[in-house]
């Protein structure tokens, strides 16, 4: 099976107790502007989506810093920062397509943790394979949507 193909880092994802004062940190700090703030009750967070390359806002794609607010303690970002208080969470990868990525994935012998793509940030098509096959990181492929 030949390699999965991974286009750029789409976003790095951080757990935090608060999002509007994280948002606020890194807007102030490093110039980053937010392009959306949701809440995805099926994923149990409230995110906000900071793109980086704040000097071309038309060009894309960018890559962005995903901040993550558990909605509860009993949920995945909830439990992660209970354990490993706040910090980088996750990667996520831009991928052509994502079912493809997962099928070339699971042939590898990884664990995906989704069935099929869910929604993600900014309309995306997400997928997450488990920590353990990549030496410890929680990994998100990520397609982008369409237009």
């Amino acid at each position: 099976m030949p390699a999965v193909a991974l286009t750029r880092i789409d976003h790095v994802g951080v757990a935090v107790h608060n999002l509007d004062e994280a948002v606020e940190r890194y807007r102030t700090t490093f110039g980053l502007i937010v392009v959306a703030i949701e809440t995805n009750a099926d994923q149990g967070v409230r995110e906000a989506m900071l793109q980086i390359d704040a000097s071309d806002a038309e060009a894309g794609p960018h890559s962005y810093v995903q901040l993550l607010e558990p909605l509860g303690p009993d949920t995945p970002v909830g439990k992660y920062l209970a354990r490993r208080g706040e910090g980088v969470h996750h990667i996520g990868y831009a991928v052509p397509d994502v079912a493809t990525a997962m099928r070339g994935l699971v042939a590898q012998g990884l664990r995906v943790l989704d069935e099929r793509p869910r929604h993600g940030s900014l309309g995306a098509s997400i997928a997450f394979v488990h920590p353990k096959d990549l030496n410890g990181v929680l990994t998100e492929l990520v397609q982008a949507a369409s237009g």
